[in-house]
């Protein structure tokens, strides 16, 4: 499953390109990037596991980035 989230707060490029490598790292993913101009993520993983590989994805991203945050809708 292939879905693009908001970006709420990515403050610099450099830890978009963070976010994207450890993220990308996550059992189950197949791809993810993430664009600082747009301010999106784009995530590719695992359907049946895809809810659990968000949530681990936002808890990457907060350690990264602790004000930046995955809007799920």
């Amino acid at each position: 499953m292939k879905k693009t989230f908001e970006l709420d707060e990515l403050d610099c490029a450099n830890c978009g390109a963070k976010m994207e490598a450890a993220i990308k790292k996550i059992d189950g993913v197949n791809d993810c990037s993430v664009s600082f101009l747009t301010q999106k993520l784009t995530l590719d993983a695992d359907d049946a596991r895809f809810d659990a590989i968000v949530k681990e994805a936002k808890k990457v991203c907060k350690k990264i980035e602790p004000d930046c945050e995955i809007i799920v809708k």
